[in-house]
């Protein structure tokens, strides 16, 4: 049941369409292609070979792929609500 000025199912279809947009994003991402390396190519550790199966074509060791997302700019996500609580800028 929706409420206020909104029809029926207009939350779950808003919702939805933010799923299927970020499935879409992470699918458009770039993958490691071809043979994974046994050394990390940025610090030269071992990289396990459960993580090489894992993932084709792998380059980098756990701990340096996530120190790279962790510098990765935070991506602004898109205000499906419209409400003015939504549309607050928090500081990250």
């Amino acid at each position: 049941m929706a409420g206020g000025w909104s029809r029926d199912g207009a939350v779950s279809e808003q919702i939805e369409a933010s799923i299927s947009d970020e499935l879409a994003r992470l699918k458009a991402r770039k993958q490691p292609q071809g043979e994974s390396l046994t050394h990390c190519a940025e610090c030269e550790e071992e990289i396990p070979e459960a993580r090489r199966e894992a993932i084709p074509g792998v380059k980098l060791c756990i701990d340096c792929a996530s120190d790279r997302q962790a510098q990765a700019a935070p991506r602004g996500g898109i205000n499906r609500r419209g409400s003015k609580d939504s549309q607050l800028k928090y500081p990250v």
